[in-house]
């Protein structure tokens, strides 16, 4: 690692980002080369919709043209350990999704520090996750899913796309907080886990919103609860795990848009405008909302620190799992 997580938030704090840049300056780009816009995951996530959704606005505010590229595989390692490397001179960035900060967790040997070998440019906006279950299952709500579960003790499985992403995180911290015991099934990828769960292999599992809606208006699923803590704006309707009874409970997916480590602090703030700009436009708050994701901004400093939540908090909860970096 380049820094200690520590280290990370004082040298964010401390670079007092400048006020503001003017509207000519930021209209004209930084170069006549493309920026290249790193997805760390496949095509048609959600990263990489998130990016295909910005880059042609970001492309016609300045004169500049952004190019996405896509370098899936290891669990998003590929692709971040290629933005780790660039050059930090402003023609590399990457829209990543929050679950990446746990790669270290996960893997003992990587190259890069998720935090460290970054730089902070703003928050992009976050989803809700819903806990689901199969029609089959005899439950209405969180109270009675959790007295289902504790009925069979480790007999019951559910489904993720595979260790780290928040499929798998949400349920492990739901089993630690309601005292559950289920057996975990990784699939290869999203789609494998949602067919063997509509299809009752799998009873139970917790996927992003704008899936689960989409499952949930033809009766294949049934939808129970949503992480965030308080009721996420595009579900008024549907209440959180915490006000179901597990207390506490406050998990969103979020997406952000970093550099490679030691950009400087005008391109920084540049980029920081450019993306509070962008997400002011009704099209992409719209096509935002299409994929359950609530846009929003922030400073630099703010996202190292969510960044840095984001780490502690499944640091904590995959230390009670057992669960080890391999």
């Amino acid at each position: 690692m380049k820094l200690t997580r520590r280290q990370l938030l004082q040298e964010t704090i401390a670079l007092g980002l400048a006020s503001g840049l003017s509207q000519s300056a930021l209209a004209q780009g930084i170069s006549s080369k493309a920026v290249h816009l790193i997805i760390a995951q496949a095509a048609a996530t959600t990263p990489d919709v998130i990016a295909r959704l910005l880059a042609p606005r970001m492309q016609s505010r300045w004169n500049q043209s952004f190019v996405v590229e896509n370098r899936a595989g290891a669990s998003g390692a590929i692709g971040m350990e290629a933005v780790a490397k660039a050059a930090p001179d402003g023609h590399t960035l990457q829209v990543n999704v929050s679950t990446t900060v746990t790669l270290p967790l996960f893997y003992a040997k990587l190259s890069f520090d998720p935090l460290s070998s970054f730089a902070p440019i703003s928050y992009l906006g976050a989803t809700n996750f819903n806990l689901a279950v199969h029609p089959s299952v005899p439950v209405s709500n969180v109270k009675e899913w959790v007295e289902w579960a504790k009925s069979q003790p480790g007999q019951l499985s559910y489904a993720t796309p595979g260790l780290g992403t928040h499929h798998h995180l949400c349920m492990e911290l739901l089993k630690q907080t309601a005292g559950v015991d289920l057996l975990h099934i990784p699939y290869k990828a999203a789609g494998q886990a949602y067919t063997d769960f509509i299809g009752g292999q799998v009873l139970t599992m917790f996927m992003p919103m704008h899936n689960a809606v989409g499952f949930a208006k033809d009766g294949r699923i049934k939808i129970l609860a949503g992480t965030k803590r308080e009721r996420f704006h595009l579900q008024p309707n549907l209440p959180s795990l915490h006000e179901s009874g597990i207390k506490d409970f406050n998990v969103e997916a979020w997406y952000a848009l970093w550099a490679p480590a030691g950009l400087n602090n005008d391109l920084v703030t540049k980029y920081n405008q450019l993306v509070r700009e962008v997400l002011t436009d009704p099209e992409v708050q719209q096509g935002l909302e299409g994929e359950g994701i609530m846009a929003r901004a922030s400073s630099p400093m703010e996202l190292a620190r969510i960044g840095l939540d984001e780490f502690n908090l499944w640091k904590k909860v995959l230390r009670e799992s057992g669960i080890k970096p391999a």
